[in-house]
C-alpha cells in the first residue's frame, strides 16, 4: 500500500479509500466486516461513511456495521482513520438536518454512538448549506475539536466560491477549517478541475473523490455490477458509448482493466489524496490494489484525454483568454 498526507495536515492515510456506502442495503453485515478485515490486511487506513449511509434498510445502518465492528475487536479503532458525514435528514424534525450547531451538535453524538467510538477523525460536510453562517457552523466544529470527539473538519460537494468563504470565516477565528474536500471525480466526470481542485490546491485542502468509475461506467461494459452501473450503461447515449467502445479498445492495448485504469489516471494527479472505493465484495476490494501499481506514460494520458476530455483547463483560461 502507499500512504501520503491528507491535504496540508500531518495525518497520513492510504492512498485508496474503503468506501462504505454498499455496507447493509448491498453487502450484509458479515460480508461487509469481511471487507474492513481485508482492507487493513491490504494496508487500507482510511474508512469512510455518512450518517445516512444504509437508509435504503434504515438511517444510520452503515455507522452501526462499522460500529459492530469496531466493538468486536477495540484494536482495531487505532489502526483506521475514521470519516463520516453530517447534513442529511436523519429524521422528521426540522432541526433534524441541515448545518446548524444544533444539528451538527446531535448528528455527531448520534455517529459516535453508532460507531462505538469516542471520537471521528475527519468530520465532513456532506453539503454546503447556505442559510447557515459559517460563524455559526465553525463554533459548532470548534466545541467538538475542543472536546476531543473530532479531529479534523472536511467538507463534500463544496464548489470553490464555498471552499473560499469557509477558509475564510475559519482564519478569522484562527481555525485550522477545512482540511479536505470530496466531490465527484472521474474520468468521465472532470468538471471540478475547472475551479474546485485549484482551490483545494490554493487552501492545501486533500481531495477525497467519489465514483472514481463513474457510478460503474468506467468498469467495463463486461465488467459492470449491481443495478446502478447497468442501469448507467443501458441509458448511456450513443456518444458516451462510443466513448467507453475507445477507452475498453485502450485498456485492452495496455493489458489492463478498465476499472484499474481509471483508478490510476486519478492516482497520478497530485491534488488526489486517496479516490474512495465501493466494494460490494472482497473480491472487488482486492482488485483494486492493481490501480496502485500501473503508470500511465504522456501519450496514454494525451489518449485519455482525447476520449473523455475534462472542462479544457483550470478557470479563467479554460473559457477565456
Amino acid at each position: 500500500m502507499q500512504y501520503t498526507n491528507l491535504g496540508r495536515t500531518g495525518l497520513v492515510v492510504s492512498r485508496l479509500c474503503l468506501g462504505t456506502m454498499n455496507f447493509g442495503p448491498r453487502t450484509s453485515e458479515e460480508d461487509s466486516h469481511a471487507i474492513m478485515d481485508q482492507a487493513l490486511e491490504m494496508g487500507i487506513n482510511f474508512f469512510d461513511t455518512a450518517n445516512r449511509y444504509g437508509r435504503d434498510v434504515r438511517l444510520g445502518y452503515t455507522e452501526e456495521i462499522i460500529g459492530n465492528w469496531l466493538g468486536a475487536d477495540r484494536s482495531r479503532r487505532d489502526r483506521i482513520v475514521l470519516a463520516t458525514k453530517v447534513y442529511g435528514p436523519m429524521g422528521d424534525g426540522v432541526n433534524d438536518r441541515g448545518l446548524s450547531a444544533y444539528h451538527i451538535r446531535k448528528a455527531c453524538e448520534d455517529s459516535l454512538r453508532r460507531l462505538q467510538t469516542d471520537h471521528i477523525d475527519l468530520y465532513q460536510m456532506h453539503h454546503v448549506q447556505r442559510e447557515t453562517p459559517w460563524e455559526e457552523i465553525w463554533q459548532a466544529m470548534e466545541i467538538l475539536v475542543q472536546q476531543g470527539k473530532v479531529l479534523y473538519v472536511g467538507s463534500s460537494n463544496f464548489a470553490a466560491l464555498h471552499i473560499a468563504q469557509a477558509q475564510h470565516a475559519a482564519e478569522k477565528r484562527n481555525f485550522m477549517g477545512l482540511v479536505s474536500e470530496q466531490s465527484r471525480y472521474s474520468l468521465a466526470s472532470r468538471m471540478i478541475e475547472l475551479e474546485v481542485i485549484p482551490a483545494c490546491r490554493a487552501y492545501g485542502l486533500g481531495l477525497i473523490p467519489y465514483s472514481p468509475l463513474g457510478g460503474g461506467l468506467l468498469a467495463g461494459s463486461g465488467h459492470a455490477t449491481g443495478d446502478r452501473a447497468r442501469a448507467r450503461l443501458e441509458g448511456a447515449s450513443e456518444d458516451v458509448r462510443s466513448q467507453l467502445h475507445k477507452y475498453e479498445d485502450l485498456c485492452d492495448e495496455l493489458g489492463e482493466k478498465p476499472a484499474d485504469v481509471a483508478l490510476a489516471w486519478m492516482l497520478r494527479n497530485p491534488a488526489v489524496t486517496a479516490p474512495i472505493l465501493g466494494p460490494r465484495t472482497v473480491e472487488q476490494l482486492e482488485e483494486s490494489l492493481r490501480a496502485l501499481e500501473i503508470e500511465l506514460t504522456p501519450d496514454i494520458v494525451h489518449q485519455l484525454d482525447e476520449i473523455w476530455p475534462g472542462p479544457g483547463g483550470e478557470a479563467p483560461e479554460a473559457y477565456a483568454w
